[in-house]
């Protein structure tokens, strides 16, 4: 077995946010070795150039300095050398998201794409990995999903991988973390959290190894792992969550993670077992069954597929719906959270521009690149591609007289990834999902996918006696799944203006601007600054208010800062859309309908 590449994780300057990490190579290229570094990680489809964080980078062989060429924005060659080439270089890592690295006094977190160095033409080769504990916190642990060749009770240590994938899909948490053990399915799980907080994290284990055991039952009963770590990062205030093979990076709000004496599940405590739920059950989809253009990844450009609606928004779709399912929330709250879904996508007018295929294809240059114009331009396959995958389920249960489902072509391509650990090619979802369903799916999947024609989502909720209905917002704030308290009637006269904004402390902020509505037509763009309306001042607490006293139809006068000149526009208000969805159980629905919502939802017959 050839000797590995090994790599040494140094904690060099907490202040400065700085890591060193060294990079042994013992048979370097006799015509002189390149080293690279991802310019993206895996699950997050934006190229990152993780390499502008590299501040210095050397290399030594025998104690004597050897000559180092960039080639590009992300490689280096070193001379030829005769022997063990040791690669150093300097790390800035303060990106507190999941996706890069972070260290300061209190942390020190990072995704191997942040840090490790590719050794070009040996990314098959064994490495291993030697991180001692900091000086700077003789208290802090290690935690990582790695699998451990010799560590301290604390996890400080070395850890091997079988190959350079393998390495960077494992990311570590180091700090003075609180942690929890379970198991699922006889299968070790640890949550680890980082940060202040005042979790009960009894109560938290016994959650999430629910939704643990209810996901791997899905899919067969067995886990694809050995163990799995939730790695938990608790701040102020965020949300984001990145997967990987064993193990995931999650980021959420502290206030979103339950108390003690806290039993029932709040709205922001069930947003946080959502993300936990989508990360974990990527452990089967993306992360094993998968595109081709992700078998194997190029982590220096970009991979196009355009099916990205079914690996981020069929994981969307079974994140809440696996939360229902584990008994952790009732079928009203899925109701409600389903129906505030539906209101986003149709808050959007992009979902009547971009197709579903295009939003998968344009994920590295639109959606994680979004600007002021983005709810007029796309649509997000992740939430969409959740209402989709609800439209193909729905139809396969109704068509196949409930004895297929989407669970079932699931299950099939989680089969056909363990027989032959192959990447999907861009048209064999569809042509499983055909074969399991027994199903003429295509003019479906022509509507759902290649179009922006309107889902059909009242058509197929009606399939399990659920009834959709439409009314305009309460207020900005309204997110649907709720009936207003307000008669529809009402709502309807409700004059708006046909933005979103944000407060500023000159008045309104303008953030975005929407296809079609009153700001729009009268010449308003985002970023502009409202200071006035008829001549009174505007602030984030009394524009609602302001708007309250006119009328659709009306023509008001609003004053607002574009860069620093103060313009003047006449706007005439109009009547709010119809985009905000309740979603109720049918009272006389038939057995039919009643058993094949049961079905959906995994209740007891």
């Amino acid at each position: 077995m050839s000797d590995p590449i090994r790599y040494q994780i140094i904690a060099a300057s907490p202040g400065a946010h700085l890591l060193h990490v060294v990079c042994h190579i013992p048979e370097p290229d006799p015509q002189g070795q390149i080293v690279t570094l991802p310019a993206w990680i895996p699950g997050s489809y934006l190229l990152r150039e993780f390499a502008r964080h590299i501040v210095w980078l050397k290399a030594e062989c025998a104690g004597r300095q050897v000559a180092v060429r960039k080639l590009d924005k992300a490689s280096w060659q070193c001379e030829p050398v005769d022997g063990e080439l040791i690669v150093s270089c300097e790390v800035y890592a303060f990106d507190l998201s999941v996706r890069g690295a972070y260290f300061d006094s209190q942390r020190l977190f990072f995704n191997g794409t942040s840090v490790f160095l590719q050794v070009q033409g040996q990314e098959q080769r064994p490495c291993q990995v030697e991180i001692d504990q900091p000086a700077c916190a003789a208290d802090w642990q290690l935690a990582t999903a790695l699998p451990a060749l010799q560590v301290s009770k604390q996890g400080f240590g070395s850890y091997r991988a079988a190959n350079y994938d393998e390495l960077i899909d494992h990311p570590v948490e180091i700090s003075d973390f609180q942690r929890i053990e379970f198991q699922a399915n006889g299968v070790p799980h640890e949550i680890v959290i980082s940060g202040r907080h005042r979790a009960d994290m009894q109560r938290l284990a016994r959650d999430v190894q629910k939704i643990c055991t209810a996901q791997i039952d899905f899919f067969g009963g067995k886990a694809p792992f050995e163990r799995y770590v939730f790695l938990v990062m608790a701040v102020g205030e965020g949300y984001g969550g990145l997967e990987h093979r064993a193990s995931t990076a999650l980021l959420c709000s502290r206030d979103d993670l339950p108390r003690a004496g806290q039993d029932e599940i709040g709205e922001a405590y069930r947003t946080f077992l959502g993300l936990v739920s989508h990360e974990y059950f990527h452990s089967w989809n993306v992360k094993r069954i998968k595109p081709a253009a992700f078998a194997p990844y190029d982590l220096s450009r970009e991979n196009y597929t355009r099916l990205l609606w079914a690996f981020e928004g069929i994981t969307s779709y079974y994140d809440d719906l696996m939360l229902v399912r584990a008994g952790l929330i009732t079928p009203d709250d899925y109701l409600k959270t389903l129906a505030q879904t539906m209101t986003g996508v149709l808050r959007g007018a992009g979902r009547l521009k971009q197709t579903l295929e295009d939003a998968s294809l344009d994920a590295w240059t639109k959606y994680y690149r979004q600007d002021e114009n983005s709810p007029n331009a796309l649509v997000s396959y992740y939430t969409k591609g959740a209402l989709a995958a609800l439209v193909l389920d729905m139809a396969i249960r109704e068509r196949s007289h409930g004895s297929k489902s989407l669970d079932d072509v699931m299950r099939a391509l989680w089969q056909l990834y363990l027989d032959l650990q192959l990447g999907l090619e861009e048209d064999a979802w569809e042509s499983v999902a055909v074969a399991v369903s027994g199903v003429d799916l295509k003019p479906l999947f022509e509507r759902l996918l290649r179009s922006t024609e309107e889902l059909p989502l009242a058509e197929a909720l009606a399939h399990v006696g659920i009834e959709l209905r439409l009314r305009p917002a309460e207020a900005a704030g309204d997110k649907g799944g709720k009936a207003a308290s307000t008669h529809i009637d009402k709502l309807a006269q409700r004059a708006v203006l046909g933005v979103r904004s944000s407060a500023d402390s000159g008045g309104v902020k303008l953030t975005h601007v929407l296809d079609g509505g009153a700001a729009q037509a009268a010449g308003l763009s985002a970023n502009d600054i409202l200071v006035a309306l008829d001549g009174l001042r505007v602030n984030s607490g009394n524009l609602d208010r302001l708007l309250e006293q006119r009328s659709v139809g009306e023509t008001v006068a609003v004053h607002a800062f574009r860069r620093d000149e103060l313009m003047l526009f006449d706007v005439t208000l109009q009547a709010p859309a119809a985009d905000t969805v309740e979603l109720n159980p049918i009272p006389q629905a038939s057995a039919f309908a009643l058993a094949a919502r049961l079905s959906w939802l995994g209740q007891a017959q």
